[in-house]
Parts: C-alpha cells; structure tokens; sequence
C-alpha cells in the first residue's frame, strides 16, 4: 500500500531540525506496524506523512503507487475523508457532543446524510461495545470508553488506512489492553491497515511487525 523513498522533513526555526532523515520503507495492504522511538525521534512526524497530514522536504510517499506528496490540497483532503482514519493519544473529542455526534462528525465531510450518519454511529459504537451509550458525553464516560468513542469516529466511514498515535498513551495498564484488543479485533474483521506509534513496548509487541526510528532514522 504505502512506499515511501527517501523521505526527509527538516523544520526550520531558531535552528534546523531534521524529524525524518531519508526514510525508505514499503508497508503492505492489511498489515498491522508498529513504529517505536523515543520523544522527538520522527514517529508522529512519520504518522503525518503517511495521512498526508504534511509534505516531505524531499522524498516521495506513494500510495498504491500514486505519489501523494505532489498531490493537490483538494486531492489529499479527499484521501483523508475517505481513506484514512486517525485515533489519537488525547481522544479529541468535542466535549458537548455525545457519543453517537462525535462518531458522525467522521462522516460530515464524505456528504452523507444526516439520517444515515446517525444509525452508522450508533452501528459503529455498537461495534466496539457501546451500545447504550450513544447519547452519552465525554464527561460521563471513562478514558477507555472516550478512546472507543474515537475508534469508532475513525472507522465509522470504513477506511483502508488507520493511523493510531499514541492511542493508549492516556489509559491505565487495564484499560490499555481492552482498547488493543478492540483495535486488534476490528484490524482482523476489516482488513483495514493499522499503523500505531506507540513508546510501550508490550503494546508494540501485538503488531504484526515493528520497527524504531531514533533521530530520524529507521531501523
């Protein structure tokens, strides 16, 4: 699915800072990666060039062969609506939306319907144990129900791609395993390609392969 050549990100401030230092790596359709490093390493800098979250200094990034770094802003927005799916470290949820609102807020910018938007979250929330909570805020769930809520918005329009950064960084050692095991349950029934940044190592050990980046560099 993805290949990436040669990637370079610099960021340039009161100084030059290298994130990613000419990184080649091929990730195939349906594989679950795991990318370690320490803070500051390049991992989330990775994360936004395969979303297409920000372009590379140099070096390209390919998805199913079609180069996206050279893409058009309308182009790589529709890649982000329909293709890709982000969970993050801190929920991101829109704390006077219920749960079912924030899951359809995955599906406001594909168009569809207000009607349709609602029975798929309340479909999608089912799907990762929820059931019963759809009209429920942020406030009146745990951290690991917040983190299913994300989930859900993430594969509420079906995507091919989910990108996870940190997705259990805020959740207790119980927690942490519940919400893998959904991930790992959903990764298995869709098919989709999972890609998780994750510091824990036993969390990194589920994935079907692993590598590290230190400095900017893969190994």
């Amino acid at each position: 699915m993805y290949t990436l050549t040669n990637v370079t990100k610099t960021y340039r401030t009161s100084r030059t800072v290298t994130a990613l230092d000419n990184v080649s790596l091929e990730i195939p359709d349906g594989q679950f990666l795991a990318v370690r490093g320490n803070t500051g390493g390049g991992k989330s800098t990775l994360l936004q060039m395969l979303g297409g979250l920000d372009r590379p200094t140099s070096g390209t990034v390919a998805v199913d062969g079609k180069d996206i770094t050279t893409a058009s802003e309308s182009a790589l927005t529709r890649f982000r609506a329909t293709d890709v799916g982000i969970v993050f470290q801190g929920f991101n949820l829109v704390s006077t939306l219920t749960a079912a609102q924030n899951v359809e807020a995955g599906l406001v910018p594909l168009g569809v319907k207000a009607g349709e938007r609602r029975e798929r979250a309340i479909d999608a929330l089912r799907d990762v144990g929820l059931s019963g909570r759809e009209d429920h805020l942020p406030s009146e769930l745990s951290g690991g129900q917040q983190q299913r809520v994300a989930i859900a918005r993430a594969l509420v329009k079906q995507p091919r791609i989910i990108l996870a950064d940190e997705p259990t960084g805020n959740l207790d050692e119980a927690m942490r395993d519940e919400v893998m095991a959904l991930l790992e349950k959903e990764w298995e029934r869709l098919g989709f390609t999972l890609v998780m940044v994750t510091h824990d190592s036993s969390v990194a050990g589920r994935a079907e392969r692993q590598i590290r980046i230190t400095s900017g560099h893969l190994a």
